[in-house]
């Protein structure tokens, strides 16, 4: 049976004036009579903000950075709109009775809001890393107490969604998450080493923001989206596994026990997901032209190279050991990855400062959002003072 959809369907989204915000509204906009924008959030893009608060007639825009609130009043003057600002608001933006909450704040930022979502009971669609990789047995322990459903974003999380709908992970025998190899896939070492940020965000699939970007250069995304996929497809850490695949076609794979496999097919574009998690359980359409094999010619694949990109191996390490250690994981790569883009480490010591971070530092399991963050803060500090040593 088909869940009916009530139209117009209510939405929050959280991060809007980020990629995938921007890819979420360019779909509802699409299709204006079938939706209500609630609340949209920003951290400092004021003017973004304003302009897409006007043009979707929402009834909240909230901006993270407090400090931008008189801004975000003025940009909104004589629209109706209420404005606001700051970590509460946001909470009270994401606590909003909606049919579909979109969570695309990028880092621990995004954690709070999430949460605050997840404990309305209603559907988020998930983007961010951080909530699952930081503090994954928390936010699956709400998400079951509190009744929510979790919709992977994430185009690799997504299509294993997808595979697996009518299935019971019982049935499964491998996840396989498929990774683009990024800019750098077939770069020598001395060619990593001194590699340039402006070449790192210049992903050959994907158009996405430069912090995602490098980590897709360091092969980092994907060992963030093994520990994601650890917490939402509960199959044991032996069951999952990672393979590159440069044309970015095949989304994921799944793989049963009767050795059946199915892969999810589409092109690299995040609206795709987005629209699967929008329309849930049904489809809507997307701008998207149709998928052409002939076009593409070859498919292919190849076994990461955990010696050149060590971070997908600090990753499984990091999930293997829990407590939070993946909370630590998360937040010296955050750190690392930002000196990275101001230009004062270069690339390989990316990978380098995470592992030497975990080693340096460990915390005590965490029982609650309030101990992740914790965690979080602790584990930047260490990285920071790693980075005063370079």
């Amino acid at each position: 049976m088909t869940r009916s959809i009530s139209i117009p369907r209510s939405i929050s989204i959280l991060g809007a004036t980020g990629s995938v915000g921007e890819q979420t509204l360019d779909l509802v906009g699409r299709e204006r009579d079938k939706w209500q924008v609630e609340a949209l959030s920003a951290n400092r893009s004021v003017q973004k903000l304003a302009a897409m608060a006007r043009e979707f007639n929402v009834k909240l825009a909230v901006v993270g950075d407090e400090s931008y609130l008189p801004d975000l009043r003025e940009a909104l003057s004589g629209s109706g709109i209420e404005a606001a600002g700051g970590p509460a608001a946001l909470i009270e933006a994401a606590s909003r009775p909606v049919d579909i909450t979109v969570g695309a704040i990028v880092g621990c930022a995004g954690l709070g809001p999430v949460m605050a979502a997840i404990e309305q009971g209603g559907t988020i669609a998930l983007a961010n890393k951080e909530a699952l990789v930081s503090a994954g047995d928390v936010m699956m322990a709400a998400v079951a107490e509190h009744g929510a459903t979790l919709l992977p974003v994430d185009s690799e999380h997504n299509a294993i969604f997808q595979c697996l709908a009518g299935s019971k992970l019982s049935d499964v025998a491998r996840i396989t998450l498929t990774a683009s190899g990024g800019p750098f896939r077939t770069w020598t070492q001395s060619q990593l080493d001194a590699a340039m940020p402006e070449q790192a965000v210049d992903h050959p699939n994907w158009d996405m923001g430069a912090k995602i970007s490098v980590d897709s250069a360091t092969m980092m995304n994907k060992g963030l989206e093994y520990i994601e996929a650890h917490y939402l497809f509960p199959v044991g850490l032996e069951r999952l596994g990672i393979v590159v695949h440069p044309q970015s076609v095949i989304h994921s794979m799944v793989e049963f026990r009767d050795r059946s496999t199915l892969a999810q097919l589409g092109p690299s574009d995040m609206r795709v997901p987005i629209a699967s998690c929008l329309a849930w359980p049904q489809r809507m359409d997307t701008p998207m032209e149709p998928l052409n094999l002939p076009s593409i010619g070859e498919l292919s694949f190849f076994a990461p190279d955990e010696t050149r990109f060590p971070a997908t191996r600090l990753a499984r390490e990091a999930i293997e050991a829990g407590g939070a250690a993946p909370a630590t994981l998360n937040a010296a790569n955050e750190v690392a990855v930002a000196a990275f883009l101001a230009g004062q480490i270069g690339f390989t010591r990316i990978a380098a400062m995470v592992e030497q971070t975990l080693t340096r530092y460990s915390a005590q399991t965490p029982g609650s959002l309030e101990d992740v963050l914790a965690a979080d803060q602790a584990a930047r500090m260490a990285a920071q003072q790693l980075l005063e040593l370079t």
